[in-house]
C-alpha cells in the first residue's frame, strides 16, 4: 500500500500577518533590556589579588536582586511571545 497524495491538495494562502504582534515585539525588546539589567547587577565583585577574599561577591544585589530581575525579564518574554494582544 502506497500513500499517494491527491492532485487536488492545495497549500493554504499565505498571509502577511506576523506570529507576534507589534506590541509583542516591543514587550520582547523590553524583556531583553530587563534581563540585561539583571546581568549588569550580577556582574562585578571581583578582587585584584586572588589571595584576598572579597565579601562583595555575596552582596544582596548579586544574590537576591539580580536573579529576581532576570526572572522578571524571562516572564516578560513569555508574556510577549504567548500573549494575544488587541490590534489598534
Amino acid at each position: 500500500m502506497v500513500n499517494k497524495k491527491s492532485p487536488k491538495q492545495t497549500t493554504p494562502p499565505s498571509t502577511s500577518k506576523m506570529a507576534v504582534s507589534a506590541k509583542g515585539v516591543r514587550l520582547m525588546i523590553a524583556g531583553v533590556l530587563v534581563m540585561v539589567a539583571g546581568f549588569l547587577l550580577l556582574s562585578g565583585g571581583g578582587s585584584d589579588d586572588p589571595q584576598v577574599f572579597n565579601y562583595a561577591m555575596f552582596d544582596w544585589r548579586r544574590l537576591v536582586a539580580a536573579p529576581i530581575v532576570i526572572i522578571a525579564g524571562i516572564v516578560v518574554e513569555i508574556v510577549a511571545i504567548m500573549g494575544r494582544f488587541k490590534e489598534d
